[in-house]
């Protein structure tokens, strides 16, 4: 038969483990750290391409070159002259054809179109030009202010 003593062991046995376990955060980091590295190079895969350079070319203004300006109220100007709609193509055509007879080089569009004018006023001479045949269109916009 055997007998216990009961010495002061209790009161070791009473203090508090105040020591954080690590073991299972580690455990759970590792995870995450793989899942990230895992799932990562998922997300960001693109399609590879070689993306052009821009560069802010100042426009050369030649006399054959038409500018066409449209303002707020979609009234169109031709060199500063007011025109209308249905008169876009005949001009198109006729500058056109001067250039051919002329051997000079063909004129390009340049539109100028008001901030908050509808695109559809601008598809409008777009839209002109192209019927007539004028190979370059192109905007003239003001440079935007990055110091702001």
């Amino acid at each position: 038969m055997a007998v216990f003593a009961q010495s002061g062991h209790d009161e070791d046995e009473a203090e508090l483990n105040a020591t954080i376990n690590v073991v299972p955060l580690v455990d759970i980091m590792l995870v995450m750290l793989i899942i990230f590295l895992v799932t990562i190079p998922v997300i960001v895969k693109t399609v590879p391409l070689t993306l052009p350079n821009a560069r802010n070319i100042a426009t050369v203004t030649k006399p054959e070159n038409i500018v066409i300006s449209v303002d707020a109220a979609e009234n169109v100007y031709w060199n500063n002259a007011p025109v209308t709609y249905a008169e876009l193509r005949q001009r198109f055509e006729a500058a056109l054809l001067r250039s051919v007879h002329s051997g000079t080089p063909l004129p390009e569009v340049h539109i100028r179109g008001d901030r908050t004018v509808r695109f559809e006023a601008v598809g409008r001479v777009i839209l002109a030009a192209q019927m007539a045949g004028v190979p370059k269109v192109g905007f003239i916009t003001e440079p935007r202010n990055t110091g702001t």
